[in-house]
């Protein structure tokens, strides 16, 4: 009877555990919000030459997920959304982190788009909330008189990611 006596003593002295915090919540409003002003950016900028519309630079090997797109495995379809959204939230900061360093790139060195780079930097901080930093890949050097043809793909393919996360970020706002 004694040892279970101090045994029932001990664990009335010893503090309770500390539950976890909770990991923060994402502002998906915000997301909302952010998302839609960066497809209004990208829907207002002009292409210097319509001919680059037509022209592609494909790459030798191109890697198989690079750059990041938003796959069905990412688990951003509403359902999951609701339940679980790291998986998905990380796939969104590992674009946004791409298309942020391709902005610094020498790809457009000679036209700043400070307002994108903006709302980039704004998304980037809202997702990063909870979920660290993405592993990055800085893109590689490339040639000048390619530069024109890999900002217009980029900012074509920025703007096609843009369009699945602004329908992520709103399905959630609407939801939370």
């Amino acid at each position: 009877m004694a040892p279970r006596l101090c045994l029932c003593l001990l664990a009335l002295l010893l503090p309770a555990p500390v539950p976890a915090p909770p990991p923060p919540r994402t502002d998906w409003a915000a997301g909302r919000s952010l998302s839609r002003e960066l497809l209004r950016l990208l829907a207002a900028l002009e292409v210097p030459h319509h001919v680059l519309e037509e022209m592609r630079l494909e790459e030798e090997a191109p890697e198989e997920d690079w750059p990041p797109r938003i796959r069905c495995s990412d688990t951003c379809d509403p359902s999951t959304l609701d339940t679980n959204n790291t998986r998905c939230l990380r796939r969104i900061l590992q674009g946004l982190q791409h298309y942020r360093d391709l902005l610094d790139s020498d790809i457009f060195t000679a036209r700043r788009l400070p307002q994108l780079e903006t709302t980039l930097d704004q998304l980037l901080g809202l997702v990063q909330q909870g979920h660290g930093r993405p592993p990055r890949r800085p893109p590689t050097p490339s040639a000048t008189w390619a530069h024109q043809l890999l900002q217009h793909q980029a900012l074509e393919q920025l703007q096609s990611f843009a369009a699945v996360m602004s329908r992520v970020f709103t399905h959630s706002a609407s939801t939370h």
